[in-house]
């Protein structure tokens, strides 16, 4: 009986951070309150408070669990999370295995994208969200210079800012590449954000 009320509790949690997000894309998460939140899934203002304290708490779970889940990072004693996928392909350092990596994350870039622009909308009203947004990117570079360490590749004081240039430049492809004319199709995006990132990181 107690796994049933754990699975339940569950599929509550999760919807109500999948109503939050659909509600949070359509009006915005200043104009979203926490009645709506739980009209909209089906439930009361006293359920949401079951799960959540705030409504910036369930922003803040879809930050650490929905985006840690498309980005396939672990948590890490050391630095909050870690991608053994993108560690990997960096250490290898080949246009192949760096390929594959980016595409097998711009698959989850849809999923991605309206977390990370309602993350960033919402910390105009909540600061600290600001922080917890920007954090993932942090973790990811530091993904990149291990993973830089690891193969030996460049100097050093080299490895952090390499690192700090690919996230970059991933991170405005993943936000913009659905409204952007960039006069290339999707593959040839991912060629050139490949080819870029070889030159930048790769062997």
């Amino acid at each position: 009986m107690s796994n049933l009320r754990a699975a339940q509790r569950a599929m509550t949690r999760q919807l109500l951070m999948t109503t939050a997000l659909e509600l949070f894309e359509n009006k915005g998460y200043a104009a979203t309150t926490v009645d709506d939140i739980a009209t909209a899934a089906g439930t009361t203002r006293a359920t949401f408070y079951a799960y959540f304290p705030s409504r910036s708490e369930l922003m803040k779970a879809l930050i650490d669990e929905r985006l840690n889940e498309e980005l396939q990072r672990s948590r890490s004693a050391e630095r909050g999370s870690t991608a053994q996928g993108l560690i990997a392909a960096v250490k290898e350092g080949t246009r192949e295995a760096i390929g594959a990596w980016m595409r097998q994350t711009a698959g989850h870039w849809p999923a991605i994208r309206p977390i990370l622009r309602i993350g960033r909308d919402a910390a105009a009203v909540d600061p600290d969200l600001g922080q917890l947004v920007d954090r993932w990117l942090e973790e990811a570079i530091n993904d990149v210079e291990d993973a830089l360490q690891q193969a030996g590749r460049f100097q050093p004081h080299q490895r952090r800012f390499r690192g700090v240039l690919a996230m970059a430049e991933l991170d405005f492809v993943a936000q913009h590449w659905e409204d952007a004319d960039w006069h290339l199709t999707r593959d040839q995006m991912l060629d050139e954000l490949t080819d870029s990132w070889v030159r930048l990181l790769g062997r």
